[in-house]
């Protein structure tokens, strides 16, 4: 006798929805067993074989579990929030609700004619207000809270403000930023504490390097990228210093190790959640420094001399440097350089540029006119003493030095570029006779 699976199949699976076959109910007497497949994006395209693939296994451990007596959750959803969203959108130019919605409907189609045992009451979809509401209320929680070390928990922002209002920072361990008094904290503009603050934050915003995609307009991950192309669409994808949302997960490190002790997992897999967790304990380093007098002292005196080596072998690795610092420049360095590149203020310009001991950011060597761009860490005292002690040497050398901070430039690029193009205007009058120490006399100094 022949099975005639199209009706017998479909007799049968409707049979199961009338029944509510697969309904979870919370209130059960059962032991509680849950069973979660990662959820699908819902492409044009349907299903693939990749999918049966990994939900056949997990709906057989699902029908396994309550044949032993467990109440089984076994729910369904829909990664449908994003990028490939939008892709499909702009490519098939429909509203990317209407797209998203006829998919996901060709989808639990599919998925229903396999014949998985989903409690379709559970679905998820992720582009669904009443779902990204609470995504974005997790986002807030997180914002407005902080890791309390000593306490090994996360607290609400809140109480450090007070802490900061009180104590200053001689209760916290401070990061990434000087030490100040309650005094100090309280005269603070409102925007020097905030930048303080996103230090501690659990949700926190700083630069850091990304996969970029221009055709896409978005940041990839690592494995969305492939041979330097994006997997969607195969276009060009280049490394880019960009400001970006972090989470502070490297607090909970040993939280995480300390759980690991406690949860099922196969010795192989404990082993590259650690690798992943990646806690490390430090490591110990050595450096041959040449020639150097010692620190400067607090005051600045002898800062000057501490800073210079006069060492060929010292140049040719500030020469290494300075490649690598093309290749990874900071946002404000790139937006600048793609404003002054190609002569565009009449005027040939060089980048991460080595004059004596110094990798200069910009430099217009026939005008003796470097710019320097100041991140964050200038600001601080010791910093602020080398600044100046190394603008000091280079205009002993016959050079003027223009510092702008990264806001400047990210913020106001016409107001920088004007000020650059009058100090050029003015160094090029003074370049024909001796105003800028003659280019015979320190073009010597300058090793290209």
């Amino acid at each position: 006798m022949e099975y005639n699976f199209r009706e017998i199949e479909s007799k049968w699976q409707l049979k199961w929805v009338e029944q509510q076959v697969y309904k979870v109910c919370n209130d059960s007497v059962k032991p509680p067993f849950y069973v979660l497949d990662m959820f699908p994006y819902p492409s044009g395209a349907g299903l693939h074989v990749g999918h049966p693939l990994g939900y056949i296994a997990s709906d057989i451990f699902s029908r396994y579990k309550r044949l032993r007596g467990f109440n089984v959750l076994h729910p369904m959803g829909f990664d449908s929030f994003g990028l490939p969203a939008e892709q499909y959108a702009l490519e098939t130019g429909q509203h990317p609700a209407d797209t998203t919605e006829k998919n996901i409907d060709t989808f639990k189609n599919q998925l229903n004619k396999i014949g998985f045992c989903y409690d379709w009451e559970r679905e998820i979809r992720t582009s669904n207000p009443d779902y990204y509401k609470w995504t974005q209320w997790i986002f807030l929680q997180l914002f407005k809270s902080w890791f309390n070390k000593e306490k090994n928990k996360a607290e609400s922002i809140d109480f450090l403000l007070k802490d900061f209002e009180t104590n200053g920072s001689s209760k916290i361990n401070t990061r990434n930023h000087s030490p100040f008094t309650a005094e100090e904290w309280i005269s603070f503009s409102d925007k020097k504490q905030e930048e303080i603050l996103m230090n501690y934050r659990l949700v926190f915003s700083a630069f850091g390097e990304v996969n970029w995609c221009e055709a896409l307009g978005t940041v990839l991950a690592n494995d969305e990228v492939i041979n330097g192309a994006s997997e969607r669409g195969g276009h060009p994808v280049v490394k880019k210093k960009m400001r970006q949302w972090y989470l502070r997960i490297t607090d909970y490190a040993d939280r995480l190790l300390e759980g690991l002790n406690r949860v099922e997992f196969s010795d192989s897999m404990k082993e590259m959640q650690r690798n992943w967790i990646g806690k490390s304990e430090g490591a110990e380093l050595e450096f041959e420094v040449v020639n150097l007098t010692p620190i400067p002292s607090p005051s600045g005196e002898g800062t000057k001399q501490s800073i210079r080596t006069g060492n060929p072998e010292s140049w040719k690795k500030l020469k290494e440097f300075a490649r690598e610092n093309r290749k990874n420049n900071t946002v404000a360095e790139d937006i600048l350089w793609q404003n002054l590149r190609n002569n565009q203020l009449n005027f040939k310009v060089r980048r991460q540029h080595v004059i004596e001991d110094f990798i200069i950011d910009f430099a217009f060597l026939n005008q003796k006119l470097l710019i320097e761009i100041d991140g964050g860490y200038h600001n601080d005292e010791h910093q602020k003493i080398y600044d100046d002690a190394r603008s000091e040497i280079l205009e002993d050398l016959g050079y003027k030095v223009i510092r702008f901070t990264n806001e400047e430039v990210e913020q106001n690029i016409e107001n920088v570029l004007s000020t650059i193009s009058n100090v050029l205007k003015e160094r090029a009058t003074l370049s024909h006779g001796r105003g800028v120490g003659g280019e015979e006399k320190n073009n010597a100094k300058i090793k290209v």
